[in-house]
C-alpha cells in the first residue's frame, strides 16, 4: 500500500491534436499563365494574368501593371474566372514571391491609439522599391 496519497488528484497531460493543413488544391482550370478575370476588390472586371499559386492557396496575379495598372496581387481563387486563354509565363522568374513577401512590415503596425486619434492626414501608403523593382522584373518579361 502507498505510504500516502495525493491531496488532489493530478491529472494526466492532455495530448494535444494538431490539425495538419492539407496543401491547398487549385482549380484544375487555373494554371501559371491562364488569363483569370477578376471579381471582387480594386480591380474587379480587369484581366490579370496568373503567374503561380502560393502555398496558402492564394494565386499570384499581375496585370502586367504597365498594360492595366494591376500590381503583383494575391487573389483568391473564388473570386476570379478563369478563361481559355493563355500566355507564355517561362520566362518570368516570380521564386522569391511568397505569403511573407506581402505581410506587412512590423514597424508600420507600432503606431498606436493616440496616433489614430491625433493623426490629421492618412499615411500615404508606401510602395517599397523592391516591389517596384519586382514588378518591373515581371511585366519586362
Amino acid at each position: 500500500t502507498p505510504r500516502y496519497y495525493p491531496a488532489e488528484d493530478v491529472k494526466p497531460a492532455k495530448a494535444v491534436h494538431k490539425v495538419k493543413q492539407n496543401p491547398a488544391r487549385v482549380r484544375a482550370s487555373i494554371t501559371p499563365g491562364t488569363v483569370l478575370i477578376l471579381l471582387a476588390g480594386r480591380f474587379r472586371g480587369k484581366r490579370v494574368v496568373c503567374l503561380k499559386a502560393l502555398e496558402s492557396g492564394l494565386l499570384l496575379v499581375s496585370g502586367p501593371y504597365k498594360i492595366n495598372g494591376v500590381p503583383l496581387r494575391r487573389v483568391n481563387q473564388a473570386y476570379v474566372i478563369a478563361t481559355s486563354t493563355k500566355v507564355d509565363v517561362s520566362k518570368v522568374d516570380v521564386k522569391s514571391v511568397n505569403d511573407e513577401y506581402f505581410s506587412r512590415s512590423k514597424d508600420a503596425a507600432k503606431d498606436g491609439e493616440e496616433d489614430f486619434f491625433m493623426g490629421d492626414a492618412q499615411k500615404q501608403a508606401v510602395v517599397s522599391d523592391q516591389r517596384k523593382a519586382d514588378q518591373k522584373k515581371v511585366d519586362d518579361a
